[in-house]
């Protein structure tokens, strides 16, 4: 009688364990669902996506570019920008070759009120592109910025669309928006980190004569760095 007491004691002790181990497991595992907020809201479909930038967005995109790869297409699937038809104008601020002068501070009411576009294509094929064909009421040109892309890393000027859209905007003042285009690929702190000087110091002119003459006092800072340093080696 007191044997079968005792294996009733254990068996009970050992179902009992059994039950206290499941809650113990199923409340952490709830605990680690609560608590594991997306880094990524846009990866999770997050309010942040939902609710997307502050900025108008817009590109024309000529299929140029490798899909795969495209900047632009990888915005527009986030919801972050809109994919404009050839026939469509956009009465923002267009970042297009055929600008006379830089984008910068002064065209940051334009851009809040109106937006910011973009051209994707490709730097090997730009005699394509019917950039005159383009109806845009202010377009701009970007500033000496290195390119961070896996496609044409550390080559000045051959931005990726991303880039580009970024650079105008942190330019322009509207850093949070500019940051957060980058943030959705992998390699876009690379191009901060490459530019940051630069950016940092457009961001403080007010027009764009004032970019020019910040972007060739560094353009000949670099000239006179890089012939001292080939003297130094002799």
């Amino acid at each position: 009688m007191g044997h079968n007491n005792r294996q009733k004691q254990r068996r009970f002790k050992k179902d009992n364990h059994r039950h206290h181990s499941h809650e113990q497991s199923h409340q952490l595992h709830r605990d680690q669902d609560d608590g594991s907020l997306p880094t990524d809201p846009a990866a999770e479909g997050g309010e942040e996506e939902q609710r997307g930038p502050a900025i108008q967005l817009a590109m024309w995109d000529f299929g140029q570019c490798d899909a795969k790869r495209c900047t632009g297409r990888k915005l527009a699937r986030f919801g972050l920008l809109k994919e404009l038809r050839v026939s469509t104008g956009f009465g923002g601020v267009v970042l297009s070759p055929t600008g006379t002068q830089c984008v910068s501070q002064e065209d940051l009411e334009l851009i809040r009120r109106r937006g910011l576009a973009v051209v994707d294509c490709s730097w090997a094929r730009l005699e394509d592109v019917p950039f005159t064909k383009l109806r845009c009421a202010a377009p701009r040109l970007l500033p000496w910025l290195v390119a961070a892309n896996p496609v044409n890393y550390g080559r000045p000027c051959e931005l990726s669309c991303v880039e580009a859209l970024a650079a105008a905007l942190i330019i322009c003042g509207e850093k949070e928006t500019g940051d957060l285009l980058l943030s959705k690929f992998k390699w876009g702190h690379a191009f901060l980190s490459l530019n940051r000087e630069l950016l940092k110091a457009y961001s403080e002119c007010q027009n764009g004569a004032d970019m020019i003459v910040v972007q060739n006092e560094w353009l000949s800072q670099q000239k006179s760095h890089k012939l001292l340093m080939t003297e130094l080696k002799k």
